[in-house]
């Protein structure tokens, strides 16, 4: 890589990280954001002038024990404890502000990306990309693992980003304090070339900057793999743990189809995978080690040898060598802050990388070919599809729908064979299926009333009035409806452990499940009730009694059914069908035709 790609480079990674710090300094925090930013500046700063001040503290004091002056040496140790007392006070409250604004900057931007994560089921869409993109963790359109990026991720980058810039701040406000009094002090080094006579001023400064150029341009060229291998290691330990959290999520099917084994492997294989580049990883951090610590261990020694010579000679006291060895000390620290920081720097990076694709993803949402959905008020209290064409991830044209319309009253079933988008219609008419154009005329309360149970319902943990009244909150309803719909869908046993805390999703049966994803219909009583699947689990008595219950409930708020099913008894609590049959005039693989 050429000096200009690495300015290049150098100047995208500012980029990046400016375009994720500013939405939060000119947010509605921004005033708390800035005072502490300052506050923060003010004490790297003040902690600046009181090295200054304890640097022209050390020539005094070592001179005093060098005269063996013993007045000034005792005054000299009272003025120490004040300066040291002031430096504390400066460092703890740096140390707490710092961590407060990292703190704050973290909340801030965990609730920003939350709810841009929540908002038009970009969650759902995003897991969609993750099948249909790119899954080598560096694709900006596919981020793996958004909950890592958000719990994780969002923590090391403002961690990092306070802490490394006013690292830097610090070393650049020390260098410029610091190699005055080095320069000063250090005095000129002659020497004779060829019969020619050189005076080189302020030689220990150019010394400081040779030893640090050339630490900084080593500790490069051995860290550089470093940026590649974390960004690979935060993606393979999110993997390997979110593969932890499906065995245990599928646990019991996985216990009845005895695939042990096939987990055990998996995650041996996953596990394999972090393993590995953590070994990567600790030989390029062992090889770089090697380096910074002897170079940090030799920078120590290296001012008492460059000024040894003129102490000797009688040029400069104790106390003036170890000014020059303390000032050294801190342009030397302050030009190897690159160095000392590398290993930080690269996560770091990989961190920025990280959440900047997390960012564009959502701008490659915006941007793709999103549902075209147009809707006018209809002038009839029913639901019509006037024209519906659903494709699939990649483009294929599925399924196209025309002229069908849902009343008050209907009860619809749906069939077709396995894979020919009944349950992408579905998801489609809930706005969620981004790859569908339509024009629809929905009622005035669709979006209101309308409700879908699908085959797998979700229930948050905790308890089960919580998981019951999902996504409402229970204070919606007293304990009487909530029981009241319980009972209604077959889980009177249910009604006495509404304030019981439990995992329900893994406690419950899949039948009790559907069956509670019911109680929902029933606690909500929508007027447009779309079920997929949502009795499959259930016995013919349970789901007849069920559908017998939903279909009333349904027509008494005066609405419609539409239900996805398999089993020919489903189809006696319809008087409607939709049926998917292959599309013989082309454009899309299905058509969907109504009949009584």
């Amino acid at each position: 890589m050429t000096l200009t790609d690495k300015f290049r480079s150098f100047r995208h990674f500012a980029g990046q990280v400016h375009r994720l710090a500013a939405p939060y300094f000119n947010s509605e925090e921004k005033w708390h954001a800035r005072g502490l930013l300052a506050a923060i500046v003010a004490l790297n700063l003040a902690a600046v002038y009181m090295l200054v001040l304890l640097n022209e503290w050390n020539r005094v004091f070592y001179d005093a024990l060098q005269n063996k002056d013993a007045p000034v040496f005792w005054r000299e140790l009272g003025r120490f404890t004040y300066l040291a007392f002031g430096f504390i006070v400066i460092a703890v409250y740096r140390f707490y502000l710092t961590q407060l604004l990292e703190m704050r900057w973290r909340a801030w931007m965990t609730v920003h990306y939350v709810d841009r994560w929540l908002a038009n089921q970009a969650f759902y869409h995003l897991e969609l990309a993750r099948f249909t993109g790119n899954r080598d963790g560096s694709d900006d359109k596919t981020p793996d693992n958004p909950d890592q990026r958000i719990a994780e991720d969002m923590n090391l980058f403002t961690s990092f980003s306070v802490s490394l810039s006013m690292g830097l701040l610090n070393a650049v406000v020390t260098l410029v304090s610091f190699v005055g009094i080095l320069w000063t002090l250090s005095g000129s080094f002659a020497f004779s070339f060829n019969g020619d006579d050189f005076v080189i001023p302020g030689f220990m400064v150019w010394m400081a900057v040779v030893y640090c150029v050339l630490g900084s341009v080593i500790t490069h060229y051995i860290g550089r793999p470093l940026i590649g291998l974390n960004f690979r290691q935060q993606r393979v330990e999110a993997d390997f743990r979110h593969h932890l959290v499906r065995v245990r999520e599928y646990s019991e099917s996985i216990a009845l189809d005895r695939g042990e084994p096939v987990e055990r492997r998996q995650l041996g294989s996953r596990f394999g995978e972090v393993l590995g580049n953590y070994l990567q990883l600790i030989r390029a951090q062992k090889r770089l080690t090697w380096f910074t610590v002897g170079f940090g261990q030799a920078a120590v020694v290296f001012p008492f040898i460059v000024a040894a010579p003129r102490f000797f000679s009688g040029a400069i006291q104790l106390g003036e060598l170890m000014q020059i060895a303390s000032a050294f000390g801190r342009v030397q620290d302050a030009l190897s802050w690159f160095v000392d920081n590398y290993d930080r720097l690269a996560t770091w990076r990989a961190t920025t990388d990280r959440i900047t694709s997390f960012e564009a993803s959502f701008q490659a949402l915006q941007a793709s070919a999103h549902a075209q959905t147009v809707t006018t008020p209809h002038t009839q209290d029913a639901l019509s599809l006037d024209d519906l064409h659903l494709s699939l991830p990649g483009g294929t044209a599925l399924l196209a729908v025309t002229g069908l319309q849902l009343n008050p009253g209907d009860t619809v079933l749906v069939k077709g064979p396995s894979g020919s988008g009944k349950s992408t219609l579905f998801r489609a008419l809930a706005g969620i299926w981004p790859w569908s154009i339509s024009r629809l005329r929905p009622p005035a309360d669709f979006d209101a009333r309308v409700m879908f149970l699908p085959q797998r319902p979700y229930f948050p943990n905790g308890a089960l009035r919580h998981a019951l009244a999902y996504p409402a909150t229970p204070e919606h309803y007293t304990d009487a409806e909530l029981q009241q719909a319980l009972t209604h869908a077959l889980l009177p046993h249910l009604a006495s452990q509404l304030d019981t805390a439990d995992t329900w999703g893994q406690k419950l049966s899949g039948g009790e499940q559907q069956r509670l994803a019911m109680a929902r219909a029933f606690l909500k009583k929508p007027r447009w009730l779309f079920v997929d699947e949502a009795t499959s689990a259930l016995d013919e008595t349970a789901e007849a009694t069920l559908y017998d219950r939903l279909k009333a409930m349904v027509l008494r708020e005066n609405g419609a059914l539409v239900s996805i099913a398999h089993r020919p008894t489903v189809a006696a609590f319809h008087n409607r069908q939709w049926t998917l049959e292959p599309n013989e005039a082309g454009g899309t693989r299905y058509r969907l035709v109504g009949t009584v």
